[in-house]
């Protein structure tokens, strides 16, 4: 199902529906005509986009999307533009590419909801994804699959392998192996700051949904190595979700309801730290998403400012605990949502860095996202297989003994992919075994 788009232009009255009866952007936040104007079709994103990658159609890639979005304007919607907008994976790797500045970030998200509120879906289709939203961001409900996951031999995996490239195949493929602890494992609600180190202050960390319920051992050990570095860490058991997972699907209103929640209990403190790219990616995004709410408008600004990456957070200080080796030859994947969406990309580099005896190598087509795009690889599994088909070659190519990824969707979907049982490690894992001088715990 695809686009035409070589006769398309901004005038507007005389293009043909893309597909059925017309129906058009409704006027709540409908895509910026000013933000479209900037793009001038110049083509740098097409290499780095991994939609145009895998379907090689200019309506699937951002500036083909672009003009959708043009389009809409004159009353243009339909099923073919869901499509297209449907197979954006939102990795922002065309904002790091575009010499113009075109604000594409700000684009799709005013686009996607506005397509969920105007291009019905089939009822199928709305099952799945309502499945999807009531279960991944329910840290409890994921819990509560944990005994079902820990299955000897990795059933449901061998049960994907019979139905790959669907959304069955795709639910069953990344579950993570995963101890019966952790339907029980929280983190204390305060740690102090290490004994023998300079106090730091206060600092706040989320927790996440996936986050806590499927690598809470991961949030343990970024706990670790704030306390070692002088904060004294505070982690609240609620909100249980930051909105990100509903706002890469154009869900608002729930993104929205999750918003406010998180910023009225996070509020009070200087600094929010957070160990995954994509909550991230959306805390910081907090002050547009509700720029037009004058009850939250000037908190969710203030919010965001204040929200850190727990990378930019250790990298902006003088290292305090000790580090000890760790002899392993690491490939490090980019977060899209840290990288291209928040800009971090040398800081993770320089704490692993900073391991004695720990080698770090770079995969080739760094900027290219592996699929997993918050939802993106259980609403799309046949492209987002071949995308983190292509991920997984890349980061084997390497050599690499370990692989490092600082967002749980990329760990899961690297790891189904993996030709060769490779470890994948948050970096905060790595560096806290490394104060704790320790070997790292692979999951197996």
């Amino acid at each position: 199902m695809t686009a035409d788009l070589s006769n398309t232009t901004p005038s507007g009255g005389d293009e043909p529906s893309l597909h059925g009866a017309p129906s058009g952007w409704d006027a709540h936040r409908p895509p910026d005509p000013e933000l479209i104007k900037d793009c001038v079709h110049c083509g740098f994103c097409l290499t780095t986009c991994p939609s145009y990658t895998v379907f090689q159609d200019e309506a699937d890639s951002p500036r083909g999307r672009i003009v959708l979005m043009r389009v809409g304007h004159d009353d243009v919607l339909g099923e073919t533009m869901q499509t297209h907008f449907d197979r954006c994976l939102g990795c922002m790797a065309c904002v790091t590419a575009c010499p113009s500045g075109v604000q594409y970030d700000r684009l799709i998200e005013q686009v996607r909801p506005q397509i969920e509120r105007n291009v019905p879906r089939s009822r199928a289709d709305r099952a799945y994804r309502a499945l999807i939203f009531a279960l991944f961001t329910h840290p409890g409900r994921v819990r509560a699959l944990v005994p079902v996951l820990a299955v000897p031999g990795r059933l449901g995996a061998r049960i994907a392998r019979l139905v790959p490239r669907t959304r069955v195949g795709a639910l069953l493929s990344l579950a993570p192996p995963v101890s019966l602890g952790a339907t029980v494992r929280q983190l204390d609600r305060v740690t102090p700051a290490a004994p023998g180190v300079t106090p730091r202050g206060r600092i706040a960390f989320m927790q996440g949904c996936i986050q806590r319920a499927l690598f809470g051992d991961v949030n343990a050990a970024t706990v670790r190595v704030l306390a070692a570095e002088g904060f004294e860490v505070h982690s609240p058991r609620s909100p249980r979700c930051c909105g990100a997972l509903q706002l890469h699907g154009g869900v608002e209103e729930s993104a929205l309801v999750e918003a406010r929640k998180t910023i009225a209990a996070y509020e009070g403190f200087d600094t929010i730290a957070v160990n995954v790219a994509g909550c991230g990616s959306a805390m910081k995004d907090y002050g547009h998403l509700l720029s037009d709410d004058s009850a939250w408008a000037s908190r969710a600004e203030a919010f965001s400012a204040k929200v850190r990456d727990v990378h930019e957070v250790l990298g902006s200080v003088e290292p305090q605990a000790r580090r000890y080796p760790i002899p392993l030859t690491v490939a490090y994947h980019d977060a899209c949502h840290l990288a291209h969406a928040q800009g971090v990309r040398t800081q993770p580099r320089d704490l692993l860095r900073g391991i004695p005896e720990l080698t770090l190598v770079e995969p080739a087509e760094w900027e290219l996202c592996c699929g997993s795009a918050g939802i993106y690889n259980l609403t799309q599994p046949a492209a987002a297989a071949e995308l983190g088909a292509r991920k997984a070659a890349n980061l084997a190519a390497t050599g690499a003994q370990a692989i490092a990824a600082a967002n749980p969707g990329c760990a899961l979907q690297i790891t189904a992919h993996l030709s060769v049982p490779t470890p994948v490690y948050h970096p905060m894992t790595l560096l806290d075994a490394s104060i704790r001088g320790v070997r790292p715990e692979a999951r197996t």
